[in-house]
């Protein structure tokens, strides 16, 4: 290295920096040049496929200050995952320039998420002086639309969907300007350049193009009670005055989603605050991600009833894309913009993907002649979504967050795996699907897909895996997926698997469930105890699990040591929607007389005939350790549903009674048995349900109101579990036990466990990167794939084996009516 004595300025040294992580698209390079020229220093900056590299030189100094400012002061959308720093030769460069984009064959940046309008391009918004005034789609290198807009890699404006739109002359000067905000800001367009509204009837007839007319017009139509369907950032939205128990039942009917909790857009913070108990999650709310926060609400809150029938909480997200903000905000003559609350739900019907493409939205949200459209307008725009992403879900719980859908803001981020070698590919789960690749020790996780039940959502995971590969330039070595032989997902991996000419890694569903929290710990070398509860699961010996204790050691191999005792689905996926049947089975099973009870009661006359004969056949009936199935059990057998029409709709609703009780009465409950036995079946330990249903019937006829019994089967669910889960957890020599599974998304539970295995002296694993549910099962599949990929010799060796192991025994059954009863658990997982 040369060094030149520069007199005042004291040395001067020259130095390479290369920054990786999400640096492009976020105003990573006009940062760089700013601080370079606030330190006198000269040299350039270049985005490569890879990372952004800095070649800078001045007097040591300031540029000690430089590197240290660089990654401290780094812009708030940029997240620095490594800054590698080299001495170079100073080459006598005296001003600071960004250079062109450079790209290598084969290499991939990371792929910045979706952000909400900033602060800055709002006051502009709003600014009637502004040239931007009103523009809806404003936005700058602080914020707006990234991964939604982008084609293909690096992120340069001609790989993305504003490569449409050229910029006019107004705009060409900012983003040419290394001092202005909008310098090398993608997204950038003003009115006279970028995207335009347009409003459509259900039939895709033109009614209004243009900013004001289209505004306008929405505005009046939610007013009067219509439903709309919006064009957002990432696919279209559902929205009706949240404030309308009329048009949230008509959009309920229309969605074909009858109890479902919709999701509200308020106006602002303070509108907010008038609906839920915000507290500290404002600053969740008011994050650049914007999710959809669930919050406690308050006592009778200014939204129709029928927002979320039965539940004590709302899901509340605020305004993130300029048009929602126009959409609020006073119209220009001065009146009143939408209603302060907006039920904003996904725009498709239940089961189905969502909608981001136009023709098709206008297919299934608008209405072809003679059939009844989803949607009364179509507010949609010319700007292309090239990746849909929905709203994620969080919950907020003990002043931390709990995810419950990790979409938009935080896809694709990665997670850090390591130095794994290999691609390898998660086909994801069945239900809350989502998929997965790894590449260079990092695992990119798509946005939410969702169900697999229908073409259109299959269609959908598939073009989320080709997007994948595709963004990072990568082939798999190895496709992953689940050991259900039933799964759409399993059967597209094998499919892949096939066309690649790469082997397939099949991974039981809650040993991928407890890598994921493994890996988002970056524990998963590490002997990790699981307590993974959730609704189905395909088991090693080809039953029904759900609700498990899995030694995890190393990543490869999950032994299962625990489980729950017997719960009995009868009749398949018809059972599991109807927990009446299941309760009936259990109290039956349980030597319960069901007369009298509040199950009985709720039985049709056809059931009450004929479940007992079905349990002494056992002709559809299968075992299952499912904590989920236990849930649908005890919320039937205590009064709260019998019946349900969304997923997990029984145990959702049962939390909310214990939440509510334990709110207004404390810790007051009754004593439950939930006793610890051998399991005849496989040999291990487990909780015995049998003796809590007694109890629970037994109080319930004694006149116990519905809350207290729901508070005390979860105070006993925690104290059974924490039992099992610290003596197996001390006996195997483990000082930490991960909570995981779609259970974990009941904060009640989380919390009683929790708190009583971190009492017991354990360390405590919950999820904070990726769900506790099935949205977060294709990292533990690609997780678990790369330690199978890292371990093994060479591709002649590898075969199709399965991760299961199951402790001192294994029950292992031949009855096909197990299979096929668990072919497609739609349900509870």
């Amino acid at each position: 290295m040369t060094t030149l004595v520069t007199g005042s300025t004291g040395v001067r040294t020259a130095r390479r920096l290369v920054v990786r992580g999400v640096v492009q698209g976020v105003g990573f390079r006009p940062h760089v040049l700013r601080l370079a020229t606030s330190y006198g220093l000269g040299g350039s900056c270049r985005n490569d496929a890879t990372c952004v590299v800095i070649e800078v030189e001045g007097p040591t100094e300031r540029l000690d200050d430089f590197t240290r400012d660089l990654t401290r002061d780094a812009p708030p959308l940029a997240r620095v995952h490594s800054l590698e720093v080299t001495e170079v030769d100073p080459a006598g460069a005296t001003g600071f320039t960004i250079t062109s984009s450079t790209t290598v064959a084969g290499a991939r940046t990371l792929v910045p998420p979706d952000t909400a309008v900033c602060d800055d391009c709002l006051r502009e918004l709003r600014d009637p002086g502004d040239r931007r005034h009103r523009h809806p789609f404003i936005t700058c290198t602080g914020c707006g639309p990234r991964l939604t807009i982008i084609r293909d890699l690096p992120y340069d404006r001609p790989a993305t969907t504003m490569a449409d739109f050229p910029l006019c002359e107004a705009c060409r000067r900012e983003y040419d300007d290394p001092t202005d905000r909008r310098h090398h800001a993608q997204p950038i367009a003003c009115h006279d350049c970028g995207p335009t509204l347009r409003l459509l009837d259900r039939s895709g007839t033109p009614l209004a193009t243009g900013t004001e007319p289209v505004v306008r017009a929405v505005v009046a139509a939610l007013r009067a009670g219509a439903v709309v369907a919006i064009k957002g950032i990432g696919g279209y939205h559902l929205a009706c005055d949240a404030t309308s128990c009329t048009a949230v039942t008509v959009l309920r009917e229309r969605k074909q989603r009858p109890d479902q909790p919709f999701a509200v857009m308020v106006r602002d913070l303070a509108t907010a605050r008038t609906l839920v108990e915000v507290g500290d999650a404002a600053a969740v709310l008011t994050s650049p991600e914007r999710p959809i926060v669930l919050l406690p609400q308050r006592r009778h809150p200014p939204v129709a009833s029928c927002v979320a029938p039965g539940l004590d909480e709302l899901g509340i997200l605020l305004p993130y894309a300029p048009l929602h903000h126009l959409l609020f905000a006073d119209l220009p003559d001065g009146s009143p913009g939408a209603p302060s609350a907006l039920v904003m739900t996904s725009g498709n019907l239940s089961g189905e993907p969502l909608c981001y493409d136009d023709d098709d939205a206008l297919t299934r949200l608008g209405g072809t002649p003679g059939a009844l459209g989803v949607a009364d307008l179509i507010l949609t725009h010319d700007r292309e979504i090239a990746v849909p992403c929905e709203d994620s879900v969080m919950a907020w719980h003990d002043g931390t967050v709990v995810p419950l859908r990790r979409s938009r803001g935080h896809a694709p981020l990665p997670v850090v795996l390591g130095d794994e070698p290999g691609v390898v590919l998660g086909a994801g789960a069945e239900v809350k699907n989502t998929v997965a690749l790894s590449r260079d020790g990092l695992v990119f996780v798509s946005a939410h897909v969702g169900d697999l039940g229908t073409l259109q959502s299959r269609q959908a995971h598939d073009r989320a895996a080709a997007q994948l590969q595709r963004f990072h330039d990568r082939l798999p070595d190895l496709v992953v997926a689940d050991l259900h032989p039933g799964y759409a997902s399993r059967a597209w991996a094998r499919e892949t698997a096939d066309a690649l000419g790469v082997p397939l890694h099949e991974v039981q569903h809650h040993h991928a469930h407890l890598a994921s929290l493994a890996a988002e710990h970056g524990r998963l070398t590490e002997p990790l105890l699981g307590v993974v509860f959730d609704g189905t699961g395909y088991g090693c010996d080809r039953t029904i699990w759900g609700g498990e204790l899995l030694l995890g050691d190393g990543g490869l191999t999950a032994t299962r040591l625990g489980h729950l005792g017997v719960v009995r689905v009868v009749g398949g996926d018809e059972g599991v929607r109807n927990p009446v049947r299941l309760a009936a089975v259990a109290l039956l099973a349980a030597g319960v007389d069901l007369a009298g009870t509040l199950v009985d009661a709720a039985l049709t006359d056809s059931e009450r005939r004929s479940l007992p004969g079905l349990l002494r056949s056992g002709t559809g009936v299968v075992p299952t350790s499912s904590v989920g199935r236990l849930f649908d059990v005890v919320a039937s057998v205590v009064g709260v549903r019998h019946r349900i029409t969304y997923e997990a709709q029984a145990a959702v609703e049962l939390e909310a009674v214990a939440r509510r009780w334990r709110t207004a009465h404390g810790d007051d409950g009754i004593t439950l048995a939930l006793p610890v036995v051998l399991s005849a079946t496989t040999g291990l330990p487990s909780l015995d349900p049998e003796p809590l249903l007694r109890d629970l019937v037994r109080a319930q006829r004694d006149g116990e109101p519905a809350g207290r019994l729901a508070w005390s089967f979860h105070r006993a669910l925690a104290s059974g579990a924490a039992e099992l889960a610290a003596s197996t957890a001390t006996a195997a020599g483990v000082g930490t036990i991960g909570l995981t599974g779609g259970a974990f998304g009941n904060r009640v539970l989380l919390r009683l466990l929790g708190d009583q295995l971190t009492a017991r002296g354990f360390e405590v694993l919950t999820h904070r990167l990726v769900p506790a549910n099935d949205g977060g099962l294709a990292l533990g599949q690609v997780a678990v794939g790369a330690r199978w990929l890292a371990g093994t010799a060479s591709p002649a060796t590898r075969s199709g084996s399965t991760t299961c192991s199951t402790g001192r025994a294994t029950g292992r059954t031949t009855d096909r009516a197990t299979d096929r009863a668990t072919d497609r658990p739609r349900t509870g997982s």
